[in-house]
């Protein structure tokens, strides 16, 4: 095995400090860092640059594609200097776009990871039901104009939860080494004239919330049989399901982890979409 060299004696030892992000993501490339540096990692890890006068390195708990939106995304990092938590949170704002917010920070142990140290993520879409497209809520909340079927659609759901090999909901861009996830819940609930559709899961595969919905408006439109779920779901292919529904009402509620950890799963992003 191999043996890494302890550190100079007074050699200062990075701490390792997670933050929780929310933003809209209406404006940027997605999470990742990308060239053209329009991505909330960019944006992120320049303003922490900013504001420590040293470069900084994120790692994130779920990617979010272009357009998605996130309420509390965990980062973590390792700080090349002392600071309260609470000049992190205000420091770091100071240099972030209006729609990107650091909305806490907590100091974790040294082996906590962002990603590989959760116990599952949490994701949400909203979806207007309206003969008029949105206006207020453009790029904030996905589209339908048909009624949809509140119980077939929670009927199909039912086929999804579970450890299941979900190829047919996964992109082709999909870095993720097995299409095998575990789906805990799926809720399904109606505002007026929204609806809010909920995935609780270990991991998604890349666009598979968005590949999900797509069937479920299908089912809720009457275009399929509930059935229809499970028969998508078992082709294994990703020609079987529906189109990639829109990104705009998809929000990134966040992962969770061992209490222990002491992290925030809510932010106060929470009370302002409807649940």
């Amino acid at each position: 095995s191999t043996v890494l060299p302890e550190a100079p004696a007074g050699a200062a030892v990075a701490r390792r400090l997670a933050l929780g992000i929310a933003y809209r993501g209406t404006n940027y490339h997605g999470w990742q860092s990308q060239p053209d540096g329009r991505t909330v990692q960019d944006l992120l890890e320049q303003a922490l640059a900013q504001f420590v006068g040293a470069p900084v390195i994120t790692v994130c708990a779920g990617r979010t594609d272009a357009g998605v939106h996130a309420l509390n995304q965990v980062v973590h990092l390792d700080a090349p200097v002392e600071r309260e938590p609470f000049s992190w949170v205000r420091g770091t704002n100071r240099y972030l776009p209006h729609d990107i917010a650091v909305q806490w920070c907590r100091t974790v142990p040294p082996g906590f990871h962002a990603r590989n140290s959760s116990r599952g993520r949490r994701y949400a879409y909203l979806l207007l039901e309206s003969p008029v497209r949105p206006a207020l809520e453009t790029g904030l909340a996905g589209w339908v104009f048909r009624p949809l079927d509140g119980e077939a659609m929670r009927a199909a759901a039912r086929y999804l939860i579970g450890e299941h090999d979900f190829s047919s909901f996964r992109s082709s861009q999909c870095q993720s080494p097995t299409p095998v996830k575990t789906l805990h819940a799926i809720g399904i609930a109606r505002h007026g004239a929204y609806w809010r559709l909920d995935f609780d899961g270990n991991a998604f595969l890349h666009h598979m919330v968005r590949n999900v919905l797509g069937c479920m408006v299908a089912i809720g439109q009457g275009l399929h049989a509930p059935r229809w779920m499970a028969d998508v779901l078992a082709a294994r292919s990703r020609d079987a399901a529906a189109p990639t529904f829109p990104p705009d009402g998809l929000y990134f509620l966040g992962p969770y982890y061992d209490a222990a950890h002491g992290l925030p799963e809510r932010t106060p992003a929470f009370d302002w979409l409807p649940e």
